[in-house]
């Protein structure tokens, strides 16, 4: 579970009790934490996910905890009822539905662009439609592209080098539109490479971190694209939630505001190889080296002073703790597997 500091959480339990909030991709990864931390601050909750990239495991168990405050609809955002009906009565919005994956946008770009950039509207009418709010838009750092100025500001004209970044940023100008034609006050926050527990690694399109607990923790050596030099700003996923709630929470016109959500801390990808070794006890398995992935950026960094302005934002979660924190939840989750195949 993402726990947020107790003085924080208790500053935001306020803004959410008994409140109805929609939580797009719910039952994935990032949303699937923001969906529960949502319930532990009292909120009512509805989850749309077509489950593509997810299971309903961690919503059922959200069900089973508070079965008068959960509910889940098994539908894409690209079916306008059924998102009519995951949005009803919303208060505040969260939406952080989409296809994910750079080298899969390369080899998919069609897919790509329609749930993320058209599902990104059809969420935003139905939010409209339902007399929400606000809503909060999971947005992608990936929008700055290969520009070497560092830390990103949100300044920075965007680059896009892939079709995810292309669709990712198309989103956040749908977001400013809406805000200022139909009254929907909504903020985008680009994250910066989110990591930690329930995150996928058993996908061809895995992000590093899980990528390299599943190889390390199979006795094998993490496979790195490129030389390893390229660096990113490595961001345990409590960050974003607690962006997503304090952006929510905000007494604040937004106006579709950009805010990046990162740790400000610039990791290259070998010593974040050498970091994850250490944890799992096999510092011997370092990585083996495989060409550049096609639209990846070589650097990136944030700089987080406009989320700190807008939002109120500081990261509530260090990249040494979150590493460990994921590390011990994999080695768990394997714990637990074995134990399932010995019954």
């Amino acid at each position: 579970m993402t726990r947020l500091p107790a003085q924080l959480a208790d500053r935001l339990r306020p803004s959410f009790d008994g409140r109805l909030c929609c939580v797009t991709g719910g039952a994935g990864f990032i949303g699937g934490h923001l969906a529960e931390t949502l319930v532990g601050l009292g909120a009512r909750v509805a989850v749309i996910d077509d489950l593509s990239n997810a299971s309903a495991a961690h919503v059922a168990g959200l069900i089973d905890q508070a079965p008068d405050r959960v509910r889940f609809v098994h539908a894409s955002i690209l079916e306008r009822s059924a998102l009519d009906e995951a949005m009803d009565g919303c208060e505040l919005a969260f939406h952080l539905a989409a296809l994910g994956s750079v080298p899969r946008s390369v080899e998919d770009p069609t897919r790509t662009w329609l749930v993320n950039a058209t599902g990104t509207m059809r969420v935003l009418e139905s939010a409209h439609r339902s007399g929400a709010r606000r809503l909060v838009y999971s947005a992608s750092s990936s929008a700055y592209g290969d520009n070497p100025d560092l830390p990103k500001r949100e300044t920075m004209a965007p680059e896009p080098m892939s079709p995810y970044a292309a669709a990712k940023l198309a989103g956040e100008s749908l977001c400013r539109a809406w805000s200022a034609c139909y009254g929907l006050d909504t903020a985008c926050l680009r994250y910066f490479n989110i990591f930690g527990p329930r995150q996928a690694a058993d996908s061809a399109y895995a992000a590093v971190v899980p990528a390299f607990i599943k190889a390390l923790a199979g006795d094998r050596a993490p496979t790195v694209y490129g030389d390893g030099g390229q660096t990113r700003d490595f961001t345990h996923v409590s960050n974003a939630v607690a962006a997503n709630l304090l952006a929510a929470a905000s007494p604040r016109d937004l106006a579709g505001g950009v805010a990046n959500i990162g740790a400000g801390v610039r990791t290259s990808v070998n010593d974040l190889a050498a970091r994850l070794a250490a944890l799992c006890d096999r510092p011997d398995l370092t990585p083996e080296h495989q060409p550049a992935r096609v639209g990846e950026v070589r650097d990136s960094v944030a700089d987080i002073s406009v989320a700190r302005d807008l939002i109120g934002y500081e990261p509530v979660t260090d990249l040494e703790t979150g590493l460990a924190q994921t590390v011990d939840w994999y080695r768990g989750r394997t714990a637990a597997d074995a134990g399932e195949g010995r019954r």
